[in-house]
């Protein structure tokens, strides 16, 4: 006969423990229902979660939240004592940008939403660079004739530019700043997708 104890929980701080075991060895962003999968029966991932987050606020690391999933990342204000190397640079064609605003600020979209608001065709090219990058990847399929294909950004996405909701979304400033534009005057196609930027995050 059991005793009661074989399927008991880890006490709190051990669920915290295993929590922050988690989150540092992935290299993904994990959501609370993932990190609940790979704990022992029993556990409660969100609460081990919202204690470790607390412990973890103001020090030189930190648990964020990036859209709906979780990471630990180095507190925004050390940034600049991190250094980055990078072997190949991947700049943005401006249709490429356009595409990836509309995307993010109108998501889920379908190629013809995407081709209305640009005035212009969107290249199977701009497309396969997008995903390529993992920034965009398909979504559900629309429930229209049809049933066009939709896409949306990824967690991928969001985690590279350290945003917790994609309404958050850097502009053409910071797109230069990652070293994805060159350094010449935005075209009038650029300054559009930055308007798109901007007024989506108005709204």
């Amino acid at each position: 006969m059991s005793d009661g104890t074989l399927f008991e929980a880890p006490d709190p701080a051990a669920q915290e423990r295993m929590v922050e075991a988690i989150l540092f060895a992935s290299a993904t962003p994990l959501t609370v229902a993932e990190l609940q999968a790979r704990l022992p029966h029993g556990c409660d991932a969100a609460a081990a979660l919202g204690r470790l987050t607390a412990r973890y606020a103001g020090r030189g690391v930190e648990v964020r939240k990036l859209g709906e999933a979780w990471a630990i990342r180095t507190a925004p204000d050390l940034s600049h004592l991190m250094t980055r190397e990078i072997v190949e640079t991947r700049k943005l064609s401006r249709a490429a940008i356009e595409t990836l605003a509309i995307i993010a600020y109108h998501q889920p979209a379908t190629r013809a939403e995407i081709e209305e608001i640009r005035g212009v065709a969107v290249s199977k090219g701009v497309v396969e660079q997008l995903m390529e990058l993992d920034w965009i990847r398909l979504g559900r399929r629309r429930d229209t004739p049809g049933r066009p294909v939709t896409f949306v950004v990824t967690r991928a996405f969001m985690d590279h530019f350290g945003l917790a909701s994609p309404r958050d979304l850097p502009g053409l400033k910071e797109l230069r700043a990652a070293g994805l534009l060159d350094g010449t005057p935005p075209t009038d196609a650029e300054k559009g997708a930055a308007d798109l930027f901007e007024t989506a995050a108005e709204e």
